[in-house]
């Protein structure tokens, strides 16, 4: 039953879910609604492979990550650090360690432990889930329009959360359908980041090798370079380096039209090394034998054989390895990203995440317009804005009781 008291958190991801705990733990009548059969599933898709909750370095350094909307997240980052993450997920039997790398892991590696144990402390709090509730704004009353498996329904509550996502996977949730429903000058347009690129290659050259990895290459492209797999996808290319350079490549395709990026294929050798190898090898050997003997895989020979010469020069092999040109075209498309750029600006929002056409309504994660890389900085930011959400809700309701 809806109580004078009870909160509405729209959206079952991690900034919802810790939104509703922070206002729970403080006595608040918390329901969650979700349009999804079950929650957080976006949350559980991120923890297949690891879940990565934050990362180890520095919190001034940790806070850089977030470009141009450092200033603005800081102080919520700083209200609930990576130090106080860690200790939550501790604290629901899930501990945690640090990796070579500096991004912080649980034990358990998967989302599902935590999550259980998660749902476990809301359902003791008295948080409740409405699932299969699809949000469809406001009626001109200023309730709150779901479309259910029953049908249309209606609700009122004192404050509401929207913790919607971005619109990257859509099929798990988050399909920025929310945008229709808020003022288009409070939003900047939903875009790819952490994202893979379409290239201009031959269709031939994806069909050949879609799902082949080009190993330890550095990537070099729009002044910034970063050094890990890329996998070839059907239309283009992704993979860590990828990501960590996405929003440098998508600004820079927005203001040109088109980006060619450097390979270095063999990052461990010099050109001068690789130009004596080469001299070295038979006069008659075949050139694709010739970097078959380098160790470059059939996709590397492939993307040199397109830039140079049949015949080309040891000093001209040599060069095109360690600087071997790639055209982008664009940015893959938004449903295959990692995350999402763009959403509701700061302009828009009080202090307190509170929507300034809509007291009473506030926003938190993917849906404010920030963006961050891989590593723990995305999930540390919806954890934050989360429980800042819910406290700017609680700020709220002292003021307007």
């Amino acid at each position: 039953m809806l109580t004078p008291q009870t909160i509405a958190v729209i959206g079952a991801g991690p900034a919802g879910l810790a939104a509703a705990e922070s206002l729970s733990s403080d006595g608040f009548d918390v329901v969650v609604y979700d349009q999804m059969p079950s929650p957080a599933r976006k949350f559980l898709m991120a923890g297949r492979s690891g879940l990565n909750l934050t990362h180890a370095e520095d919190l001034d350094k940790f806070l850089t990550r977030y470009g141009t909307a450092a200033s603005w997240l800081a102080p919520m980052i700083r209200a609930y650090p990576p130090q106080a993450l860690r200790r939550w997920s501790e604290a629901l039997g899930q501990p945690c360690f640090t990796g070579s790398s500096g991004r912080v892991f649980p034990e358990a590696m998967k989302a599902s432990p935590l999550l259980r144990a998660w749902l476990a402390r809301l359902a003791e709090r008295n948080t409740r889930f409405e699932l299969r509730h699809r949000w469809a704004g406001w009626d001109e009353a200023g309730s709150l329009l779901f479309e259910t498996p029953q049908g249309k329904k209606t609700v009122t509550a004192a404050a509401t959360v929207l913790a919607l996502g971005g619109a990257s996977w859509p099929r798990l949730g988050s399909d920025g359908g929310w945008t229709r429903f808020l003022p288009p000058e409070s939003l900047t347009p939903l875009q790819p980041a952490n994202c893979g690129f379409i290239t201009g290659l031959p269709p031939a050259f994806h069909e050949q090798f879609h799902g082949e990895v080009l190993h330890s290459i550095t990537i070099n492209g729009a002044g910034q370079s970063a050094r890990g797999d890329v996998t070839i996808t059907r239309q283009g290319i992704e993979g860590a380096p990828v990501y960590r350079l996405s929003s440098l490549w998508r600004d820079a395709l927005q203001r040109e039209g088109r980006l060619q990026i450097m390979l270095d294929l063999r990052p461990g050798m010099t050109q001068q090394v690789l130009q004596a190898r080469l001299e070295g090898f038979r006069a008659r050997e075949s050139q694709s034998g010739k970097l078959r003997r380098l160790g470059l895989s059939p996709a590397a020979r492939w993307l040199l054989r397109e830039a140079t010469p049949a015949h080309a020069s040891a000093d001209r092999l040599a060069q095109c390895i360690k600087s071997c040109p790639l055209d982008l075209i664009s940015p893959d498309s938004l449903a295959r990203a990692i995350s999402t750029a763009g959403g509701i600006r700061q302009a828009a929002l009080d202090d307190g995440l509170m929507v300034r056409q809509r007291p009473g309504v506030f926003v938190a994660g993917e849906m404010l317009d920030w963006e961050a890389p891989t590593g723990g900085y995305l999930l540390q930011a919806c954890f934050a804005t989360g429980r800042h959400a819910a406290q700017g809700v609680k700020n709220h309701l002292r003021q307007n009781p």
